[in-house]
């Protein structure tokens, strides 16, 4: 890998409410900030079914890509989202055959479904993060803090709390939801609809 990198996670996959296209939110493991790569509808629907634990009757491209690998002993060592030229997100799948690393060019979404699939862990570089990282504004988080209390407090009787999901179809500021049943809380807390 090529100059300072963080490692992120997965933190949702959304479908933006005015322009209906598909964004896989990155974030740092633990911390800010949050990185929007807008995405294909198939990729976006490959990453979230595996996020969901959804399997298909039959294996997706990404899930035939993970047999191939395995069959020929070829490891992901890890995923990096690596430039971004033109508006365009780049990245490079990292192997691992026989003790030796190879590199592969990849779309980020085909990375990243990749990843999901093998546990693989997921980098960007700081010079991406820097140009498009995202770090929610503090007075926005105070204005929405009412209203998501407000909103958590719905469909739950008093004294009962809501417990975690493990879906990827996010509501909050990216869109409709299609199956998250975390609290708004937790789905709030990325990026706003302006990025």
């Amino acid at each position: 890998m090529t100059g300072a990198t963080r490692e992120m996670v997965v933190e949702s996959v959304r479908v933006h409410m005015l322009s209906s296209q598909h964004v896989v939110i990155l974030r740092e493991a633990g911390e800010e900030p949050y990185l929007p790569i807008w995405i294909g509808s198939w990729e976006a629907q490959a990453i979230a079914m595996k996020l969901q634990g959804v399997e298909s009757e039959r294996p997706l491209t990404h899930d035939l890509l993970a047999s191939i690998l395995g069959e020929l002993g070829v490891s992901v060592r890890r995923i990096l989202v690596s430039d971004l030229a033109d508006e365009t997100y780049r990245a490079r799948i990292v192997l691992v055959q026989g003790g030796s690393d190879f590199e592969i060019d990849a779309r980020p979404s085909d990375a990243i479904a990749l990843a999901v699939r093998v546990g693989a862990p997921i980098f960007a570089t700081e010079a991406v993060l820097d140009r498009a990282g995202v770090i929610p504004e503090a007075d926005e988080e105070e204005r929405l803090s009412v209203f998501r209390e407000f909103v958590n407090s719905l469909g739950s009787e008093p004294g009962e709390g809501s417990g975690p999901g493990g879906s990827t179809f996010g509501s909050g500021p990216f869109g409709p939801t299609s199956s998250d049943d975390r609290p708004l809380d937790d789905r709030l807390g990325g990026p706003g609809e302006d990025d």
